[in-house]
């Protein structure tokens, strides 16, 4: 080999010189970058929240929030598949307990103050279910709205 050869593969294993627009493409994509890398949030540490229970003749719904009422987790029982007159029985809303006590978990909640709230068949079995999932139930309040003499009864009817 000559020493033109020599010094011809020497410069073609030398990376090339960067021109400005090649270096203006790098630095965007490094800035793009950087705020990709986010913080992981870390879950509330609660001891103590609240349970809602709302059991009406179609459905229950049960909500687990903090004493300043922000949602922790929810679920009904048409969530998890329940469809017509099941939906309103207190094998679902123990089944619905279940579910809102596994997403409850990570926050650590111990104790409930539970509200229940409706006329359905699910209520005493999602208070049952709560105790047996292992929660603690500081207070047990019944909310349902009674009408104080509400609204006008429908005429009866004539046959």
């Amino acid at each position: 080999m000559t020493d033109k050869d020599k010094k011809i593969e020497e410069k073609a294993k030398e990376p090339a010189p960067k021109t400005e627009a090649v270096e203006a493409q790098e630095e965007k994509k490094e800035t793009l970058e950087a705020p990709a890398k986010k913080k992981k949030k870390s879950k509330k540490q609660i001891q103590k929240g609240q349970a809602h229970i709302h059991c009406s003749y179609n459905n229950t719904l049960i909500t687990i929030s903090d004493l300043n009422g922000e949602v922790l987790a929810w679920s009904s029982s048409g969530l998890l598949g329940f469809k017509g007159a099941k939906k309103s029985t207190p094998f679902a809303s123990t089944q619905v307990v279940g579910d809102v006590s596994e997403k409850v978990k990570k926050h650590g909640v111990g104790e409930l103050e539970v509200y229940v709230k409706g006329v359905g068949s699910g209520r005493e079995a999602a208070i049952r279910a709560l105790v047996n999932r292992g929660f603690d139930l500081v207070l047990i309040k019944d909310i349902t709205p009674i009408p104080h003499n509400g609204c006008r009864p429908r005429r009866p009817r004539r046959v």
